[in-house]
């Protein structure tokens, strides 16, 4: 190959996905062997032009990779992935993964952008939705579980897809919750949770990983050599390859990192930043950059390998053809499988006097900006979903004629101010004998650049749920957002609270299961909820503090008598309005009957360290209908050389419970759910720790464990 054509493997380009036509330029490039990925083509007439161009006319024959965000679905938009998560099943997650895999073939898109595995803590941030949430763990769990349903256990298989790891590092923890930010973490923190969930997929030999916009304590992750070239390739001894975001090498220069492209380019490529996204700084640059001794074509070449290397293990080289049967989008065991998806994705937050389910002789008044918004309802980075194919509550109401219900939306969209319609939507709500309001933000209002400093339900919801509030009748709260809403000024306004994230294609007929009784909700939190966004950033594995905040002590602003003494004393790590607590915590989600946890035990209480322990609880259902139930373990480093979080996931299980049935569940706990990373290595230190099986980060009684050397 020539130098051309080998910085050619390292270009990805594309077109908008709105075109209707291939560029003549693009076209040529791919001919002259000037390109190694196309994103965004989104038509499979393009896919196989372009393809054929690559195989027949360029210099070396090398077949293009195709690349798309399929992030939730391809044409069958499961959940967001924050909805996902809050199942708290891998099947689910690989499941969608595969489906979405199988859809996208069609179109001859071999290569999507996810995961996304930034851990996040803060709900402001708009790409909220499309992580897994705030625990490594789960996060890592989950990553896993997407590599798995993308890629299947063999690349070739002609429906895999590469999967690519994203965003490398640190995304999650941007300043403030606002997009494209910095980030500061130290090596411990950045090791012991945001690099857990990308080791994992490592560790399940995903394809590919992609930096992240932000820079990572003053180097922008483009260019960040620990992270890319000795952590991901070095330590962790990765195989594939790895791109940028979109032109977020020559965003270095913004960033104030480089003083030009040609300065971008060896910095990237000094990181060992395989592949560059739509930006052309290796295009223009590389080749001189190897000229001046700058760059050498040695580490070009280990560049293009990594590419090849994939291109070889998706079976490029033998056959480029894909199945352009789309009788199998939108399929009935897609839909099926996403209608699961959005069932168990739901989290039951509030429920008060059990009005949840909801008795089908009622009479019911649905109104609400989210009720029947389809497009909305799918979520964001749902790009090639069709919004005709969507079913809404509404739709999903319509459907039943068993059930007696009118359809108001009062608002037509999430951030409509209008109020004309509030005065119709009172009437019925008097005749009525309980309100499905669905709230929530639209799409547009999660996901990239569409960070939120005011994160409660946008436009006149709040006044419309305040005066239905004041009709007496019961209010059922259904959720359609892209991130933990703001509940603090109508909490007290309604009676039952259910999150449904953007909930995809089937989260109409999901939810109206819901809501009837006809399934149970069995979501669990991802991420902690706060009670205003003044709390955040908030997650539940903090530290602990000098003085560690507790029930006994908090002391409430209206609690504080006027002209106090001014002193701190007796005082501790809390707001003073807010106090220390989120208003739901990691982990929770309540049922619609009861759930039981009784002899929890530790088979020892001492253990060495070539050791293991088993931690077990009895689960039983006390309630009248069929349960699931995530039983979480927790546990907390005493005293270490490094402080250690309060708690911290290290394992879970899901499982079902018929009426009255009982299982005892036992987790086996080892020196490696002990370890953590500190001063360059991971380690594990005798003392004491802390275990719960629990139903929520907050929840459950501690049992000890003494681990010696």
């Amino acid at each position: 190959m020539t130098l051309v054509e080998k910085v050619g493997q390292t270009a990805q380009r594309g077109t908008s996905s709105r075109s209707k036509t291939l560029s003549e330029d693009l076209k040529q490039a791919v001919r002259e062997g000037r390109v190694g990925s196309v994103i965004n083509v989104t038509k499979a007439e393009f896919v196989k032009e372009l393809q054929e161009i690559a195989v027949k006319e360029s210099p070396q024959g090398i077949p293009l990779i195709f690349a798309r965000d399929v992030i939730h679905g391809y044409k069958t938009i499961f959940p967001i992935p924050l909805g996902q998560a809050a199942t708290w099943d891998a099947s689910i997650i690989e499941q969608g993964s595969r489906i979405a895999a199988v859809e996208a073939n069609t179109m001859g898109i071999r290569w999507t952008f996810a995961p996304m595995l930034d851990i996040s803590r803060d709900p402001r941030w708009g790409r909220i939705a499309e992580s897994a949430g705030e625990d490594p763990y789960l996060t890592t769990v989950l990553s896993k579980a997407y590599t798995r349903g993308f890629q299947t256990s063999d690349l070739s298989n002609p429906t895999s897809m590469a999967a690519c790891a994203k965003h490398f590092v640190g995304y999650g923890a941007a300043e403030g919750g606002r997009d494209y930010n910095t980030a500061v973490i130290d090596n411990a923190l950045l090791h012991n949770v945001y690099l857990k969930p990308f080791k994992g997929a490592v560790e399940e030999g995903i394809a590919t990983f992609m930096t992240s916009f932000n820079e990572l304590n003053g180097i922008p992750a483009s260019a960040h050599a620990y992270a890319i070239k000795q952590t991901l390739k070095e330590q962790w001894k990765f195989d594939g390859f790895v791109v940028s975001d979109w032109n977020s090498v020559t965003e270095m220069i913004a960033h104030g990192y480089c003083k030009d492209e040609k300065e971008a380019a060896l910095r990237a490529a000094q990181a060992s930043l395989d592949m560059e996204m739509m930006s052309e700084a290796y295009e223009k640059n590389l080749i001189t950059l190897i000229k001046e001794g700058k760059f050498t074509e040695a580490a070009l070449d280990k560049m293009v390998a990594s590419i090849l290397r994939i291109k070889l293990k998706l079976g490029l080289f033998e056959d480029t053809s894909f199945n352009e049967d789309t009788s199998i989008l939108y399929a009935e065991e897609h839909l099926k499988a996403a209608q699961r998806a959005a069932l168990e994705s739901v989290v039951l937050l509030k429920n008060k006097k059990q009005i949840l389910p909801i008795k089908a002789s009622s009479k019911i008044l649905i109104t609400g900006p989210m009720a029947d918004a389809p497009l909305d309802q799918m979520g964001t980075w749902s790009f090639d979903g069709d919004a005709s194919k969507t079913i809404t509550p509404v739709d999903a109401f319509r459907q039943d004629n068993s059930i007696e219900h009118q359809f108001i939306p009062g608002l037509h969209f999430s951030r409509d101010s209008v109020t004309n319609a509030f005065p119709a939507v009172i009437a019925a709500a008097k005749k009525s004998d309980v309100i499905f309001f669905f709230g929530g933000e639209e799409a547009i209002l999660s996901g990239e650049a569409h960070s939120r400093a005011d994160i409660r339900l946008p436009g006149k919801q709040e006044a419309l749920l305040q005066q239905l509030s004041k009709t007496g009748k019961p209010i059922v709260l259904i959720i359609m957002a892209g991130r933990p809403i703001d509940l603090s000024n109508i909490l007290s306004d309604v009676d039952a609270i259910m999150m449904a994230w953007h909930p995809g294609t089937m989260g109409g007929p999901a939810l109206k299961d819901l809501l009837m009784g006809e399934a149970v909700p069995s979501g669990r939190l991802p991420v902690s909820w706060p009670k205003t966004v003044g709390q955040v950033p908030i997650h539940y594995n903090h530290k602990n503090t000098g003085r560690p905040a507790s029930k006994e002590s908090f002391v409430h602003i209206n609690d504080i008598p006027v002209g106090a003494w001014q002193s701190s004393l007796g005082n501790d790590s809390h707001y003073l309005d807010a106090g220390f607590e989120p208003l739901y915590p990691f982990g929770f989600g309540l049922q619609y009957g009861s759930v039981e946890y009784t002899d929890f035990k530790l088979s020892a209480n001492e253990m060495g360290m070539q050791d293991s322990v088993h931690a077990s609880i009895t689960v039983t259902n006390r309630g009248s209908y069929t349960e699931q139930e995530t039983i979480q373990l927790y546990m907390q480093d005493e005293f270490a050389s490094l402080t250690r979080p309060v708690r911290e996931l290290i394992n879970f299980e899901k499982i079902v419970l018929q009426p009255g049935a009982s299982k005892t569940i036992s987790f086996t706990i080892t020196k490696e759910d002990l370890k953590f990373y500190h001063n360059g290595k991971w380690i594990t230190e005798a003392g004491t720790f802390n275990f719960w099986i629990s139903q929520n980060a907050q929840s459950g009684t501690p049992e000890k464990l003494t681990l010696s050397e």
